[in-house]
C-alpha cells in the first residue's frame, strides 16, 4: 500500500499551516477566499481524506453531536418485515390494493427537528449521531451515546433528571422543548401554553358558553402538559370552569386520536374538540367523519404542530405550527457555541409560534 496522505503533505502544497487546513476543512467560512481555493486544489489533488480518529485524538473531540428521542412513533404498530423472504427475486414488481383510507404524514414533528438538526450540525462541521430510546427503561441508548459524542441534545423529560445530570457532567447537554426547570442545562423551547390559549380564546368565540372537550398528550411530555395549561387558562378566564371539560388523554398518535375520540363521543358530541396535537386531531377527524358529524358544522377541531398532513386533511386543520426545523438547527448552533465557550452562562432561546386558523374551526354563520 501507498503512504497514506496526511495534512502535512496538505499543508506543504498549499503553503500554508496545518491549522489552516484544519480551518477549511471544518469552518470554511473563516478562511479568505483565495487560500480556501488553495487548500481545496491539495486536497483533490493529493485525495486526502481527512482522519476521524486522529483529528478526535489530537483535539479531545469526536466532531460528533448525539440527538436522543424517546421513541413514542407507534413502532409497536409497524408490520412485520422479512426482506429477504418479502422481497425475493420471484416477488411480484407491484400488487394491487384497495385504499383504506389511511394517510401516512411524512413530515412528523420529530422528523422535522431532526431535518433541522442534520442540516445545522452538516453546516457546522459535525456529523449527527441518532439515538430512539425505545424499550430502553435503563436509558442504555443514551448512556452509551454520551461516550461516543461531543454534546447530546434530548427532549425535555426523555432522560430521567439523575441520568442527564450525570451526563451533563461528562458533556454539555441541550434539551430541546419544555421550559428549564430549575437546571443549568441549555434550552430551546416555544411558548405552547401562550399558543394554546390564543386557540381556546379564538374557539369560545365561536361557541360561546359551549360544550368543550380537551384531547390532551401523554402525562411525561412537557409540550402535552404545558398546552394543557394554556387551554385551561383561557377556559378559566371565560368563565367556564376547567374542570367540567371532557378530557381523554392520549399518546400523540393518530391511532390514540381515534381512541379518544369515540370515548369523547360516547359521553355525547362537543361543541369543540381542541387536541394537543396534529396527529391525534387527524385521528379524531376520522372517527367524526365516520359518526357522520360535520366539521366544522357540528363541531369544531383544533390541533397542534402545523405538520403537512393538516393543511392537507378536509377540513383543512387549524393548528399552531412550531418551527420544527429551526428548534433542530437551533439546538445544534447552542450546542456548538457550548463546546466553544463551556463557561458561558446557560442559554434558553426561545422560538416563535404561528397560528394558522382554517376552516376546521370557523362555524359557518
Amino acid at each position: 500500500m501507498s503512504k497514506s496522505v496526511t495534512v502535512y503533505d496538505v499543508a506543504a502544497r498549499a503553503g500554508v499551516s496545518i491549522a489552516t487546513v484544519s480551518r477549511v476543512l471544518r469552518s470554511p467560512d473563516s478562511v479568505r477566499p483565495a487560500t480556501r481555493e488553495r487548500v481545496h486544489e491539495a486536497v483533490s489533488e493529493l485525495g486526502y481524506v481527512p482522519s476521524g480518529s486522529a483529528r478526535g485524538l489530537a483535539e479531545r473531540r469526536t466532531g460528533v453531536l448525539g440527538l436522543y428521542f424517546p421513541g413514542f412513533d407507534a413502532a409497536e404498530e409497524a408490520p412485520a418485515l422479512d426482506v429477504f423472504a418479502d422481497h425475493a427475486a420471484s416477488a411480484p414488481p407491484f400488487t394491487l390494493a384497495h385504499d383504506d383510507g389511511e394517510v401516512h404524514p411524512t413530515s412528523l414533528f420529530l422528523d422535522e427537528v431532526l431535518r433541522g438538526a442534520e442540516l445545522e450540525a452538516w453546516k457546522q462541521g459535525f456529523v449527527l449521531m441518532i439515538g430512539v430510546g425505545r424499550d430502553d427503561p435503563d436509558r442504555s441508548t443514551v448512556r452509551d451515546m454520551a461516550g461516543r459524542v461531543d454534546g447530546l441534545m434530548v427532549l425535555a423529560r426523555s432522560v430521567p433528571d439523575e441520568v442527564l445530570a450525570r451526563l451533563s457532567r461528562r458533556i454539555p447537554v441541550v434539551v430541546l422543548s419544555g421550559p428549564p426547570r430549575g437546571d443549568d442545562y441549555d434550552h430551546v423551547t416555544v411558548s405552547n401554553a401562550e399558543a394554546m390559549a390564543e386557540v381556546t380564546r379564538t374557539v369560545l368565540t365561536q361557541v360561546p358558553g359551549g360544550r368543550l372537550a380537551f384531547l390532551a398528550g401523554p402525562e411525561n411530555s412537557p409540550d402535552a402538559e404545558q398546552r394543557w395549561e394554556g387551554f385551561a387558562s383561557a377556559v378559566a378566564a371565560s368563565g367556564m370552569d376547567p374542570a367540567a371539560v371532557t378530557v381523554v388523554r392520549g399518546d400523540f398518535t393518530r391511532a390514540s386520536g381515534r381512541r379518544a375520540a369515540e370515548e369523547i363521543l360516547a359521553g355525547g358530541v362537543p361543541d369543540a374538540l381542541i387536541v394537543a396535537n396534529d396527529q391525534m386531531a387527524l385521528g379524531a377527524l376520522d372517527v367524526l367523519r365516520d359518526a357522520g358529524l360535520r366539521v366544522p358544522d357540528d363541531v369544531l377541531v383544533t390541533g397542534f404542530d402545523g405538520i403537512e398532513a393538516a393543511a392537507l386533511v378536509r377540513p383543512p386543520l387549524t393548528t399552531v405550527r412550531q418551527p420544527m426545523i429551526d428548534l433542530g438547527r437551533a439546538a445544534v448552533q447552542i450546542l456548538a457555541r457550548r463546546l466553544e465557550h463551556p463557561d458561558a452562562p446557560p442559554a434558553v432561546v426561545r422560538l416563535p409560534l404561528q397560528i394558522l386558523l382554517r376552516e376546521s374551526s370557523q362555524r359557518p354563520s
